[in-house]
């Protein structure tokens, strides 16, 4: 599949994952009822009076009031458009306005044909959203009543303006997004900053400034002249592995010949920094009145994030209808790519079985009964549907976490040698007892690479996303590997993953890294989940705390979430170590502004397992039948 249907597909630029295509899917969105008109480069007022560039797809021939999907993107909204027959129908508003929708894609404030001065990410699009959905909501062809739609940046757009709560606003369906407070858009984890995904996104999608067309300009002639002309930097084209290792951060997008953008601003700002609110971020006590299909994948950068908005828009409800009509799905495949699951889907290089689903027909059910008041059931399935990975197939469950879930503590334990896979580290239930730590070097010159794992955004192929075999990452000495013996019954991890390290260090901060491996019987290592924690945030994000080398301090990594069985003879695997490059920029050990340095030192790092500090990995088990 070409990278531009993708990019059609998932609305976001994209990065090709490997997957395999055995058979015709089973799934396809359903012929189109109506032919398409599209009016574009209509422009909508916002309350500042600024004017979004909107293209509007009619369903020739439907009458009546009608029903509106919007859309509202970064990546210019001209992507979705096609001339005559040159682009496949498998294009979201096509589809959306061949069932009797109006769309409307619109590029967002600062980007492309749209006015505004600045580009700041995501600060706009709360307000923006309210204001477009109450211009389609009051145009004479609307019923009123508008859903909104899509994948990465515009997942994250609809759940900014969902807490304002328009009450023309009557569904959504979120995907692949996470805007929460401290994960920060997916650029910060553990309050480190996701160097690669970053740096992909900054530099292709980034840019602060565009040229503008006369604001004065008729529409018509608007509309002429605008097809004429790209109103985006062209970025030079160049090998990004080449500047992952660049010192300091905060020069990094110069060097790289980038267009003015935030990155700065974005890398300064350490996780917990009130500079983030001014950006739309969901705050706990944001309140919401809106049915929502939340849609992300285990090997996407946000599936924790997902499921934590899906409990919060029950909780934070205003009222029964946004309370009882949050529902989502998660597939095992990586950023904005569900719906190419084929019947032998490879997630990286791991093939999880038949993973087809029927999203295309859950997406028109879910608008059709919310904006047309089709009574089709959808609200009544369940709650949630995922994917199990290893067992290869979907499960129906109605709460998260699941109520019958085991958390099962699994120590870690050594004779003080667990470097690499080679070392005597090993993970089971018995509690430790009094046994040597485990030491390491971290030497931010040779970090540990990053193999796999959750990832959107880099760029390049140079650093793709999903499951990998973790083989040469567990020759490192400075990897620390603790394995369960062979399992002789499956088991079932199914829910939020936590690792409890009791570490020390010689340098006042550094990082900590944790990754859950599936070992096959053969001996092929993929990565399930994996996180990281800079040890100075170990108290909250809001400040920093040292080390001292003489101390022990407990950190709590989070590991994201997942679904996958670890069948009979597959051995579950944890590795510890301090780098996950360039997923993840390096600490340089200093304890200074990691983003404005370029010296850096090496950290002997240690992590301890005995009675007083049993390091352990928290899994969610769910009890087999």
């Amino acid at each position: 599949m070409r990278c531009q249907t993708i990019v059609l597909l998932a609305f976001i630029t994209c990065q090709l994952p490997l997957f395999a295509q055995a058979v015709e899917p089973r799934f396809t969105p359903p012929p189109p009822i109506y032919k398409v008109r599209v009016e574009r480069s209509v422009m909508v007022p916002m309350r500042d009076h600024i004017r979004l560039s909107t293209d509007l797809y009619f369903p020739e021939g439907a009458t009546g009031k009608l029903p509106v999907v919007l859309i509202r993107t970064p990546y210019d909204k001209g992507r979705f458009y096609r001339n005559g027959d040159a682009e496949p129908y498998w294009v979201g508003p096509y589809i959306f306005a061949g069932q009797g929708y109006v769309v409307a894609v619109q590029d967002v404030r600062a980007k492309f044909e749209s006015e505004g001065q600045r580009f700041v990410m995501n600060a706009a699009e709360p307000q923006d959203g309210y204001d477009t959905v109450s211009w389609l909501a009051a145009q004479p062809w609307s019923n009123g009543k508008v859903g909104t739609y899509g994948c990465s940046y515009l997942g994250e757009a609809q759940y900014e303006q969902a807490k304002l709560r328009n009450p023309h606003l009557a569904a959504m369906i979120p995907q692949g997004a996470g805007p929460v407070k401290y994960h920060n858009f997916g650029v910060y984890t553990g309050g480190v900053f996701e160097l690669a995904a970053g740096f992909g996104w900054f530099r292709e999608n980034g840019n602060s400034f565009h040229p503008h067309l006369p604001v004065d300009i008729p529409p018509a002639e608007f509309r002429h002249t605008a097809k004429y002309f790209n109103l985006n930097p062209v970025v030079p084209r160049t090998t990004y592995a080449k500047y992952w290792s660049l010192l300091p951060v905060v020069d990094m997008m110069d060097k790289a010949q980038a267009p003015p953008s935030d990155w700065k601003d974005i890398v300064s700002h350490e996780a917990g920094d009130r500079w983030w609110e001014q950006l739309g971020l969901i705050k706990d006590t944001d309140r919401f009145d809106v049915p929502a299909l939340h849609v992300n994948s285990w090997y996407d950068w946000g599936a924790a994030e997902t499921l934590q908005l899906f409990n919060l828009l029950r909780t934070n409800a205003v009222s029964s209808n946004g309370r009882d009509n949050q529902f989502i799905v998660l597939s095992p495949t990586t950023h904005c790519v569900s719906e190419t699951s084929s019947s032998n889907t490879i997630v990286g290089s791991r093939g999880v079985g038949d993973a087809q689903f029927d999203y295309w027909g859950l997406y028109l059910r879910w608008f059709d009964h919310w904006l047309k008041g089709i009574d089709n059931g959808v609200t009544k399935r369940p709650k949630l549907q995922f994917y199990v990975m290893g067992k290869g197939e979907w499960r129906s469950e109605n709460e998260w976490p699941l109520a019958r879930t085991k958390f099962t503590n699994y120590y870690l334990h050594s004779g003080g040698h667990a470097n690499s896979r080679f070392g005597d580290g090993t993970l089971n239930t018995a509690d430790p007892d009094q046994e040597a730590s485990d030491h390491f070097t971290y030497d931010p010159a040779t970090p540990v690479p990053s193999v796999g794992g959750p990832e959107c955004c880099t760029g390049t192929e140079e650093q793709p996303a999903g499951a990998f075999d973790q083989s040469s990452v567990e020759m490192r000495n400075d990897v620390l590997v603790y394995t369960t013996p062979a399992l002789s019954s499956g088991i079932e991890v199914t829910g939020p993953l936590q690792v409890v390290l009791y570490v020390s260090s010689s340098t006042k901060d550094t990082d900590f890294t944790a990754k859950l491996i599936d070992v096959y019987p053969d001996g092929t290592a993929y990565n399930v989940q994996e996180g990281i924690l800079r040890a100075r945030y170990r108290n909250g994000y809001e400040q920093n705390v040292w080390m001292d080398p003489n101390g022990v301090y407990k950190l709590v990594i989070g590991l994201e979430a997942t679904s996958n069985y670890f069948g009979p003879g597959h051995r579950m695997r944890l590795e510890i170590s301090s780098s996950n490059f360039p997923r993840f920029e390096r600490n340089l050990n200093t304890g200074g502004n990691n983003f404005a340095e370029i010296k850096f030192q090496n950290a002997i790092n240690t992590v301890h397992h005995s009675k007083a500090y049993a390091s352990h990995v928290i899994l969610p088990v769910i009890p087999q039948p």
